[in-house]
């Protein structure tokens, strides 16, 4: 299995931390491209990277997560090959 990339801005923040909790349980790896606190941050300092990294085949899939999911999204999608869907919930 690929490792799985991840990334939040800082109000993605504590739910990246639980979705990695999550994935450990699982025994999947992956890989944090940040934010690393709560902290005000840009989102597209940590969007790039990883799109950048399932570009080039490093992870995938790669999940993003932002305070409303839409510029996030957007920001990933001018990623060649990158389709980032906004989810809201489990349905």
């Amino acid at each position: 299995m690929k490792t799985i990339g991840i990334c939040s801005d800082h109000a993605g923040f504590e739910l990246k931390q639980y979705v990695k909790g999550w994935l450990e349980t699982k025994v999947w790896e992956y890989k944090d491209f940040g934010t690393y606190t709560t902290e005000s941050c840009d989102y597209a300092d940590f969007a790039h990277p990883l799109a950048l990294a399932v570009e080039a085949g490093e992870c995938y899939p790669g999940i993003a997560i932002c305070g409303s999911g839409e510029v996030i999204s957007m920001t990933l999608n001018k990623h060649q090959g990158i389709r980032a869907a906004l989810c809201w919930t489990a349905e």
